[in-house]
């Protein structure tokens, strides 16, 4: 049995710059991996099928786990039945990134299980059919992303800790996406910009989600008391970077919702992955 943390991450910022022809929209976005995990158990059996656990609410053909699966079987030398266990730690609807993760993770595990013998670059490729944000987890760094969120470039970002806040709701993100009031000019920019000031660098759907869910609105005003509260992705929770002069303990205490205390990595536990 084979048991490995699938981490979650932040939006740094988020920006729509532009819409392609065929609907989809070009994103300018930093990728912070952080230490807020699921866990995943892999274990093979005997029966050819694929039984997953913990994540009863999904459909096994609409679970990522599982169509991360069925994307490596024509790779495969020895296609053996799994058995998958998860343990969520990372709320799903949140902008977090969990679902995305464990594809990625179920990804880079079981190309090893199944001697697939596919490198980083490919699983990243076969990733993207799952969700743009899939490769950033395969390759497991820190990045500056464009396109759809599937252009990456690796940037060293400096040790944080942030606040988060999981408001008692979940987005439709086609809800977001479909508002006429949401930006989608924004003018593009550079890694370097958001050295200089990255308090410039908000997200694009951050008012449009206040306006629908209040209770986005109440955790972000209940933030900015702090620091600088932003919206990660296009999900429910917010966040904002710890400083010296925070108490932490007394703001997770006294949160109008659920409250965590992450902290950035510099790259994803399984970035150099081998099964034993």
């Amino acid at each position: 049995m084979i048991r490995v943390p699938s981490p979650a991450k932040l939006n740094l910022f988020l920006h729509i710059t532009g819409r392609r022809d065929n609907g989809y929209h070009e994103l300018q976005t930093i990728f912070q991996l952080i230490d807020l995990y699921d866990w995943l158990e892999f274990e093979v059996n005997d029966t050819q099928s694929i039984q997953i656990q913990g994540l009863n609410s999904v459909n096994l053909e609409q679970n990522l786990i599982y169509k991360a699966t069925q994307i490596l079987k024509p790779y495969a030398k020895q296609a053996t039945g799994l058995n998958i266990k998860i343990e969520k730690h990372i709320p799903m609807g949140a902008g977090l990134g969990g679902g995305s993760s464990n594809a990625a993770t179920t990804l880079i595990v079981v190309n090893q299980l199944w001697q697939c013998g596919l490198d980083t670059q490919k699983l990243a490729e076969l990733g993207l059919q799952l969700g743009a944000d899939v490769p950033i987890f395969v390759h497991g760094r820190n990045a500056w992303a464009e396109g759809i969120g599937e252009q990456l470039t690796f940037i060293d970002l400096a040790p944080k800790q942030y606040i988060v806040l999981k408001p008692d709701c979940f987005i439709s993100t086609q809800l977001l996406f479909s508002q006429k009031t949401l930006t989608r000019n924004t003018k593009p920019t550079k890694f370097c910009g958001y050295q200089i000031k990255p308090s410039d660098f908000g997200n694009n759907f951050e008012p449009v989600a206040r306006n629908l869910y209040p209770e986005v609105d109440e955790a972000m005003r209940y933030l900015d008391q702090f620091g600088q509260a932003k919206l990660t992705g296009t999900g429910a929770c917010v966040f904002t970077e710890v400083t010296a002069e925070m108490n932490v303990d007394d703001i997770l205490a006294h949160s109008p919702c659920t409250a965590y205390v992450v902290n950035s990595l510099d790259e994803s536990p399984l970035r150099h992955f081998t099964v034993q």
